[in-house]
C-alpha cells in the first residue's frame, strides 16, 4: 500500500469525513498493534507507521486556539492509530507526548518582566566598554515609540509606556514637534505643531522627557516668533526661503549675541532663592534694565557669581550649592507654557489701562491686570482696537499674539510699529522696542494655535515678574477654540454646543485667570501686572456663540462691537447699550486723586445716551416735531456726543490717541452746553432760537477733537478753558435778551 502525502486537501487531513475513514478501515487487513507501532525512544509516531496506516483519523474534537499555541505537535498526537487504545498504558504514555504545562513544559519568562536589580557598582563588561556617545544613542533608542496612525495633526504612537501628559516629542524622521495630549495603555495621542504630510505608520517618535517650554531671558523684545517660539527671522535666514522648513530647530534666544551683565547686590556666600534678581542687562533704550531672575524653583548658596562683563545667554554666570549639589545657571531659563509662573501675592488692580479710545476710557474703562473681551463680526474693527492698545496704551511691554487671523494683519503690525514712536526723556523711540510678536496666522498649522496662546501668556508673565505692566492681545480666541474643536473631533471626544468640546469654558478660564496684578517672587519687591485683551470672532456677529458666552462669564470688561454701527462707518463701533465694565467702582479712588469730576461726567453721558435711545424710538413713531424742547436738546447733544466724542479716526495724528485729560475736558464742555441749554429753555426761551444763537459754540465743541495732544497738555487745556468761559458768557447773553 502506497504512502499518501499529508496534504491539506487529501484524505490525510485530520478533518476527513467519517465515511472515508470507515471505508479505509474495511479495506485494511487487521494487524497486531506491535506490528504497526514499535515503541521507541521517540515520543512521536514514525513516518513508516503513518505510511502503513495510510490515513490518519479525524480529530475527535476540534482543537482550541490555546491548544494550537501551547501544543505545536497537536497534529502528531492526532495521527496516532485507532488501535493505539489497545496498547499498554506504559507504552501509550511513551507514544503520546504530554501537553506543555508549568510543571512539564520549559520555563517561560513573562513578556513584561522587570529587569533584574543589579547591585550598585556592578556593571556588565559590555556596558563598561561602551563609549558615552554609543550609550547615549542606545538610551535614546530605548525611549522612542512608533507611529501607529495618522489623522491630520493628530498622531497616535505606540510603545510609549512611561511618557507623560503634555510631554514634548519629536515625530518622524523630520523630527516634527509634537505634544502628548492623551495616554491610553502604551499608546499616546500626539498633536503635532507642524504639517504631518509624509509621516507614515512605523516612523519613530522620540521622547524628550520634558514639557513644551519657552526660553525666557534677554532678547525677547523686538522679535517675532511662531506659535512654539521659533524665531521667524532666524528661520528665514537659515532656510533662505519665505517658508518654514519642517522640523527646523533654531533656539528662541540668540546664542551668539553678547549682553552686558551687571551683578546685583548678591555676593559669594549669600543665600538666594527663586525669583531673586542677581543682575541686570541693558536690553534697549525703552527697556534699559532687563532683570536677570533666578528660576522660581531654584535656591541655594552662591559659590560663584560672574563679574561685570559681556556674556551670551547660555554662558553659566551663577553657581549655587544646595544639599551638597552644585548647579549652574545662565541669564536664560526655560519654563513650561501650561504652568502659571508662581507669585508672592495677588493684588487688587486699581490703576486704569489707558487705551487711547475715548469711548473705552470714558465709559467702559479697564484696569492694569484686567481681562477684556472684544467680540465682533467681520469688519467691525477688532484688530484696529487691538493694535491701538498695542501702540498707545500705558503698558510697559506689549505681547501681541496673532492666533489664527490673517497674515496681512501681522505684516501691518511689523510695518507700522517701527515707524510709531513714543517720547522717552525727550527722545523719540520706536514702540517695537517694547513689543514681542507671536504669529500663528490662519495658514499655519492648526494645532499650534493653542500653543501660541500659552506661549504669549508665559512671556507676559516673565515680564510681569520683572515688575512691569504688560498688555497681551490675543487676536482671536475664536480661532483657538476652533482648533480645539478640530482636535477634539479627531480624538473622538463627546462634542458639546456647536461641536465645541465640553471643556471649552475650563480652557478659556485657565487662560484668562493668568491675568492680574501681583507682587513678584524674590527680592527686591516688585509689583507687576498682566492685562489680557481677547478678541472674539463669533460667526455672523452672533453673541450667543459658545466661545462668546463662555468668555463673557470669565472676563470683567465687555466691549461689544456692533455690525450696524460699523456699516454706518461709526468707528470704534462700540455699542454703548450692550457693553459694560465691572471695574468702575475699583477706579473711583484713582479718579478721586487725579480726575475728581470724571466719574460724574461719565455717569451723566451714559444717562444721556440711554435717554436718547428711548427718544429715538418715539421719533420714529411720531416725528421729532412732536417732542418738547428739553427732549430736542437731549437728542441734539446726544448726536453731538456720538459723532464728535464717541467716534474716533484711528488713522489720523490728532485722533489716533486721546489722553485722559483731553477726554475729560471734551465731556465737561459738552455737558456744560447741555446744562446751559436746558436752563435757557426752562426760562421760556425757544430751543430753535437758542440753537441758532449758539451755532458758533456748537461748531467749536465739535472741533475740540482736532487739537493735537503732542502740543502739550497745558496749551490745549488753556484752549478748552477759554471755550468753557466763552460758552458760559454766550448763554448768559442769550438768557438776558
Amino acid at each position: 500500500m502506497n504512502c499518501m502525502p499529508d496534504t491539506a486537501d487529501g484524505p490525510s487531513s485530520p478533518y476527513a469525513s467519517s465515511r472515508i475513514d470507515s471505508k479505509n478501515d474495511a479495506e485494511a487487513p487487521p494487524q497486531e498493534p506491535t506490528e504497526v507501532v514499535q515503541p521507541s525512544s521517540s515520543p512521536t509516531i514514525t513516518q513508516q507507521a503513518r505510511c502503513m496506516l495510510g490515513l490518519r483519523p479525524r480529530l475527535r474534537a476540534r482543537p482550541s486556539l490555546l491548544d494550537l499555541v501551547r501544543r505545536p505537535n497537536i497534529d502528531n498526537i492526532s495521527q496516532s492509530p485507532r488501535r493505539l487504545e489497545s496498547l499498554d498504558p506504559d507504552d501509550r504514555a511513551k507514544l503520546i507526548p504530554l501537553p506543555a504545562s508549568p510543571l512539564t513544559g520549559p520555563k517561560q519568562e513573562l513578556l513584561d518582566s522587570p529587569p533584574p536589580i543589579s547591585i550598585e557598582g556592578e556593571k556588565s563588561e559590555e556596558e563598561v566598554k561602551m563609549a558615552p556617545d554609543q550609550k547615549k544613542a542606545q538610551d535614546a533608542e530605548e525611549h522612542h515609540g512608533t507611529v501607529f496612525s495618522v489623522s491630520g495633526p493628530v498622531i497616535i504612537a505606540e510603545n510609549m509606556i512611561g511618557c507623560a501628559m503634555y510631554e514634548l516629542v519629536r515625530v518622524g524622521h523630520d523630527q516634527l514637534v509634537g505634544e502628548v495630549i492623551r495616554i491610553d495603555a502604551d499608546k499616546a495621542s500626539i498633536q503635532v505643531y507642524e504639517e504631518t504630510a509624509g509621516v507614515t505608520v512605523g516612523d519613530p517618535v522620540f521622547r524628550t522627557g520634558k514639557p513644551l517650554s519657552v526660553e525666557l531671558g534677554p532678547g525677547l523684545l523686538e522679535t517675532i516668533y511662531d506659535g512654539i517660539q521659533r524665531p521667524l527671522e532666524k528661520i528665514a535666514e537659515a532656510a533662505n526661503s519665505i517658508y518654514i522648513p519642517r522640523g527646523i530647530n533654531i533656539p528662541a534666544l540668540d546664542r551668539k549675541k553678547k549682553w552686558e551683565f551687571t551683578p546685583g547686590k548678591f555676593k559669594v556666600g549669600d543665600h538666594i532663592t527663586g525669583g531673586d534678581v542677581f543682575g541686570t542687562v541693558f536690553e534697549n533704550s525703552l527697556f534699559p534694565q532687563h532683570k536677570i531672575l533666578l528660576p522660581p524653583r531654584a535656591r541655594g548658596t552662591i559659590t560663584r557669581l560672574a563679574d561685570k562683563g559681556s556674556y551670551t545667554v547660555d554662558e553659566k554666570i551663577l553657581e549655587l550649592e544646595f544639599n551638597g549639589t552644585r548647579t549652574e545657571y545662565s541669564m536664560m531659563h526655560p519654563w513650561p507654557v501650561r504652568a502659571p509662573r508662581p507669585v508672592s501675592e495677588k493684588l487688587s488692580s486699581d490703576k486704569p489701562l489707558i487705551v487711547g479710545q475715548r469711548v473705552l476710557d470714558a465709559l467702559f474703562p479697564t484696569v492694569q491686570g484686567g481681562t477684556v473681551c472684544i467680540p465682533g463680526a467681520f469688519g467691525c474693527g477688532k484688530t484696529v482696537i487691538s493694535q491701538s492698545l498695542s501702540k498707545f496704551s500705558n503698558s510697559d511691554v506689549i505681547v501681541y499674539v496673532g492666533c489664527g487671523e490673517r497674515g496681512n494683519e501681522m505684516a501691518e503690525v511689523l510695518k507700522d510699529f517701527p515707524e510709531l514712536s513714543i517720547n522717552v526723556d525727550g527722545k523719540e523711540e520706536p514702540i517695537m522696542k517694547r513689543t514681542t510678536l507671536i504669529a500663528n496666522t490662519s495658514n499655519m498649522p492648526v494645532a499650534a494655535r493653542e500653543a501660541s496662546i500659552y506661549t504669549g501668556i508665559t512671556v507676559a508673565e516673565y515680564f510681569r515678574d520683572q515688575g512691569k505692566n504688560v498688555a497681551m492681545m490675543a487676536d482671536s480666541s475664536s480661532r483657538w477654540a476652533e482648533a480645539l474643536r478640530e482636535l477634539s473631533g479627531r480624538l473622538g471626544e463627546m462634542p458639546a454646543d456647536q461641536g465645541f468640546p465640553a471643556y471649552l469654558g475650563a480652557k478659556l478660564a485657565s487662560f484668562y485667570e493668568r491675568a492680574g496684578a501681583v507682587t513678584a517672587l524674590g527680592s527686591p519687591e516688585r509689583h507687576g501686572s498682566v492685562s489680557i485683551v481677547g478678541a472674539v470672532s463669533p460667526p455672523g456677529g452672533d453673541f450667543s456663540d459658545p466661545v462668546t458666552t463662555s468668555t463673557l462669564g470669565i472676563v470683567q470688561v465687555f466691549w461689544g462691537l456692533d455690525k450696524k454701527l460699523a456699516q454706518r462707518k461709526h468707528f470704534p463701533s462700540v455699542n454703548t447699550s450692550m457693553s459694560y465694565t465691572k471695574y468702575a467702582a475699583v477706579l473711583e479712588k484713582y479718579y478721586a486723586e487725579h480726575n475728581p469730576e470724571f466719574p460724574r461726567l461719565r455717569d451723566r453721558i451714559k444717562e444721556l445716551l440711554s435717554t436718547s435711545e428711548d427718544l429715538d424710538q418715539v421719533v420714529q413713531l411720531v416725528g421729532k416735531s412732536a417732542l418738547g424742547d428739553p427732549d430736542k436738546i437731549t437728542l441734539d447733544v446726544a448726536s453731538m456726543i456720538k459723532e464728535d466724542f464717541l467716534q474716533q479716526n484711528g488713522y489720523s495724528d490728532y485722533d489716533q490717541f486721546c489722553p485722559l485729560w483731553k477726554t475729560e475736558w471734551m465731556m465737561k464742555n459738552m455737558m456744560a452746553f447741555h446744562d446751559e441749554a436746558q436752563k435757557a429753555v426752562a426760562q421760556g426761551h425757544s430751543w430753535g432760537k437758542v440753537r441758532d444763537a449758539t451755532s458758533e459754540i456748537q461748531s467749536a465743541l465739535r472741533s475740540m477733537k482736532f487739537e493735537l495732544p503732542s502740543e502739550g497738555e497745558e496749551k490745549i487745556t488753556k484752549k478748552y478753558e477759554e471755550l468753557y468761559q466763552k460758552l458760559t458768557d454766550k448763554f448768559a447773553s442769550v438768557m438776558d435778551d
